[in-house]
């Protein structure tokens, strides 16, 4: 039974990402970003980052992934990994965030490189590690995803994280998330579907 529901819930947090990152090559409208001020209920009172209010219903099948601190030494070769960076003008990118997938996700969530939201210009990179070289400014990570090959610079500065499944209990007052997939509705406020939840980290992304 227990194997069942880990195998359930990896599978959820799958898909969840598999929305997400469709989403966001889609560069379809959604993803807000933000820390949770108080819970009533399924509604949430969320402050985002312009630091106006945002009222948040969370669908009653909201699919929920963590995010949990991770370092450099977490990520191998062949460890499948998402990076949201600065292009920089040899072609390789300057890494704010990098995530590590769940191993059941890798197939399940695209390889691929495009734009992203979390900053002006910034792009999302969808890849497997080919190597990992340590150098002054940082270590640089090869990576290989469907089209192409990229440089990735990991400095200091790059918050590193590991996705893991999550549930609706980690929505609490204080904690940080990402809503990928959302609805807008007629009273101004948003219905949640699919979210991650930083837990003792704030997703960067």
């Amino acid at each position: 039974m227990k194997k069942n529901m880990t195998r359930r819930a990896l599978g959820a947090a799958g898909i969840a990402l598999l929305l997400a990152t469709t989403g966001a090559f889609a560069q379809q409208p959604g993803r807000i970003r933000g820390q949770i001020d108080k819970v009533d209920g399924q509604t949430l009172s969320l402050k985002v980052r312009d630091g106006s209010t945002l009222t948040v219903k969370v669908a009653d099948d909201v699919r929920v992934s963590a995010l949990v601190k991770a370092s450099l030494a977490d990520i191998k070769d062949d460890s499948y990994i998402g990076v949201a960076g600065m292009p920089e003008a040899d072609g390789s990118v300057k890494a704010f965030s990098v995530h590590i997938f769940l191993p059941a996700q890798r197939g399940v969530v695209p390889d691929r490189h495009g734009p992203w939201d979390a900053r002006p210009n910034s792009t999302m990179t969808n890849a497997f590690v080919t190597s990992k070289v340590t150098g002054k400014d940082g270590d640089t990570l090869s990576v290989k995803y469907k089209e192409g090959e990229k440089k990735v610079l990991v400095t200091p500065e790059t918050v590193i994280a590991a996705v893991a499944p999550g549930d609706k209990s980690e929505l609490k007052a204080g904690a940080q998330i990402i809503i990928f997939a959302s609805e807008k509705q007629p009273d101004g406020s948003v219905l949640a579907k699919v979210l991650y939840v930083g837990r003792n980290v704030t997703p960067a992304m």
